[in-house]
């Protein structure tokens, strides 16, 4: 047991990219495995095609705007901190970037084959085919991030060494971070105010089917599925991912510096966790059940083979246990931290399901409401919200009790990289929703028979649940590893103040006004930055109505087929209008740090105050947008199904109505919060050695 423990301590870092790289591979494979099959007819490549060019225009100006902003900040570390933490930015922004183009452009060429395997009558083959699609961001977002951050913590301590080398890994975590805000943001307002726009024209004033060729706005909509929820959730959870491990890396270093294993031990189980993924993945092509069964064992079985996988690991690193708070700690006391992070994973996926999904009471409620009108669907909606909060909340509350009592501040980081362990397979789920959204609008558009566009609205409707769930899960885990980082932040405090001979002079009391004017400050940043989120939607969005309603009435043969929408134009309003928008709220957490910092009567104890606030509010706003939304926009497809008067009914304009107002909520501010707290959290480690 001891050579095993010596040979994992010595080539876990090593071992994990190994992992990161296998998944890469198969990640590959899977490429070709969609690529080989048939993307249909000339009319669904003409559309995939026009989908796949106004992705790729967007992304390319998203990344020629992005890179400016990091070119800046880039020099700026370099001139301010040191070259490691600059080079470790660059190399996080560069990854996030990645991982969401590469995914995102997998998912335009799924879409059409998707359809496709619809248009032959299999309900599986569809599903799979849109499932390996997204497969291959959630394994690009995994690898990446093992990978990004094992090379360049190997690197590293072979040059500057150890510590000089975790120090530097902040760096990393703040390119990923800030890029993941960004791409969440402009994505997430190029798609929601394509969609709404199209909606409120198209369904409310026109009464279109969801994706009728003839409103001008259609494609701009189903470019906003990739881009925002293709590259904007891959960098998202690029960067939980890529974060988590290194809060758990800094937690290890600065509180068990004298215990190497605790470094190693997130690698390892982040290593572990892209086989898990794999497993997960393999399920999906083997099992035959119903689509959302087939997807929810694919997440069981990957949970199944990590907590194995993880039992000797944790026991080959910690043979005699470890020594946390003055306290001996078991290996078993680390295995079961660790698969505190499974379960939580699992218990979210559960509680957002039930609010998301349209066989439960809370989206059933919400559809009810809608029979009374628009006001009652949005009153219904925003209670269903609320609610939302209070399970995921408790839980969260219990698994840091739990995993704290387990091994401290260190069992919290475990905790909160197992559940990250999961992301493989979870952004599978999320990446499937915007395929199968596609490939029902490339079947109507395409004019393929009902039966075609039935398959795809089925996988659709789970889709659409899927991509709530994956929100929440990303959501829980970001609170989770925002805590982590604020341990980080006391903890680097403590030991710059030491190494400077001043005295530490944190102590989190409520009687200390500093703090509350801290909680404070924190406690709003959320409801500023979500405030700017919105209101660039909402702008957008009426941009678009008002372009397309011109060319309705310029030219009437477009409702009767005669005359052909100009679909660039909205394409051009949106890209324009997200890359505008998304810049002031991107920075605002950037700002809210420096300007807190930088106010010397205010200094290291409101700065403290302020990120366990933003951390708290963000939690619950997050939640409770991302839940409403998406029991929102299934309450519509509940009604469409045909239930409380069907399409074109009274209550079907209401939920119509509710599901506009969800948009904004479920795909552009409340997933936003979650890179926004930890690059809060990123940039006050960054700026103790300049400002303290």
């Amino acid at each position: 047991m001891t050579l095993l423990a010596f040979n994992l301590l010595n080539s876990g870092v090593t071992l994990s990219m190994v992992c990161a790289a296998v998944g890469l591979i198969f990640a590959a494979f899977l490429i070709t495995k969609v690529i080989r099959a048939s993307p249909g007819n000339e009319r669904m490549r003409q559309i995939s095609g026009a989908i796949q060019e106004g992705a790729k225009a967007y992304l390319h100006r998203q990344v020629v705007t992005i890179s400016t902003i990091a070119a800046v900040l880039f020099v700026l570390l370099f001139l301010y901190k040191d070259h490691p933490t600059a080079i470790g930015f660059l190399i996080g922004a560069f990854c996030s970037l990645a991982a969401g183009y590469i995914g995102m452009r997998i998912a335009v060429l799924a879409n059409t084959r998707t359809t496709q395997a619809a248009a032959s009558g299999s309900r599986l083959a569809a599903l799979r085919i849109a499932f390996n699609g997204g497969a291959v961001t959630g394994l690009l977002v995994v690898g990446l991030a093992l990978l990004a951050v094992g090379t360049f913590y190997h690197v590293a301590t072979s040059a500057i060494g150890h510590e000089a080398a975790v120090r530097s890994l902040v760096g990393l975590a703040l390119g990923a971070s800030l890029i993941s805000v960004f791409a969440r943001l402009g994505g997430g307002i190029y798609t929601k105010a394509a969609d709404v726009g199209a909606d409120l024209v198209g369904k409310i004033e026109k009464n279109l089917e969801e994706d009728d060729p003839r409103n001008p706005a259609t494609i701009a909509d189903n470019v906003g599925d990739n881009v925002g929820d293709c590259a904007g959730m891959a960098a998202d959870v690029f960067e939980t991912y890529a974060v988590s491990l290194i809060g758990a890396i800094l937690v290890g270093a600065l509180t068990l510096g004298t215990e190497p294993a605790t470094v190693v031990y997130p690698f390892v189980l982040g290593g572990i966790s892209v086989l898990g993924a794999i497993c997960g993945i393999l399920f999906v092509s083997a099992a035959r059940a119903k689509p959302a069964t087939v997807l929810m064992g694919a997440v069981g079985t990957s949970a199944l083979v990590s907590a194995i996988l993880f039992w000797p690991a944790t026991h080959q690193l910690f043979p005699n246990g470890i020594m946390i708070g003055g306290v001996q700690r078991s290996p078993n006391d680390l295995y079961f931290a660790s698969l505190i992070g499974l379960l939580m994973t699992g218990i979210v996926v559960l509680i957002t399901n039930y609010y998301t999904s349209m066989s439960y009471r809370p989206v059933q409620k919400i559809a009810r409401a809608s029979e009374t009108g628009h006001a009652t669907n949005i009153i219904a909606g925003l209670a269903v919200g609320q609610h939302a909060t209070a399970l995921p909340v408790g839980f969260i509350g219990i698994a840091i009790l739990l995993s704290f009592h387990f091994a401290g501040l260190y069992g919290i980081a475990v905790a909160v990289m197992s559940m990250l362990s999961m992301a493989g397979v979870i952004i599978s789920l999320d990446a499937f929703g915007p395929i199968t959204d596609n490939a029902g609008g490339i079947a109507v558009m395409s004019n393929l028979p009902k039966e075609v566009r039935g398959i795809t609205d089925d996988l659709d409707a789970v889709g659409n649940t899927m991509k709530a769930v994956t929100k929440g899960y990303a959501i829980a885990s970001a609170g989770l590893a925002a805590l982590v980082l604020f341990g980080a932040y006391v903890e680097e405090l403590r030991a710059h103040l030491a190494s400077a001979g001043k005295p530490f002079p944190f102590q989190f009391s409520l009687t200390e006004p500093k703090i509350i004017i801290g909680l404070f400050i924190g406690g709003l940043l959320p409801f500023v930055f979500t405030a700017f989120s919105m209101d660039a939607v909402g702008k957008a969005a009426g941009a678009v109505v008002r372009e397309v309603r011109r060319q309705l009435q310029e030219k009437p043969g477009i409702l009767t087929g005669t005359d052909t929408p100009d679909y660039g134009t909205c394409v051009d309003i949106v890209t324009k209008a997200a890359l505008r928008e998304m810049i002031v709220p991107a920075l605002l957490p950037v700002a809210f740090v420096v300007g807190v910092a930088i106010i010397k009567p205010l200094g290291p104890v409101v700065l403290g105050g302020m990120l366990v606030g933003t951390i708290v509010t963000g939690l619950f706003v997050a939640i409770a947008m991302t839940s409403g939304g998406g029991a929102w926009d299934n309450a519509k497809k509940y009604i469409e199904e045909g239930h409380f008067g069907g399409k074109g009914s009274f209550a079907h304009a209401a939920a119509v109505t509710g599901d506009t107002v969800g948009d904004p909520y479920k795909d552009t501010a409340g997933p936003a919060i979650n890179p926004m707290i930890k690059v809060v959290n990123i940039v006050a480690i960054l700026i103790i050695p300049i400002f303290f």
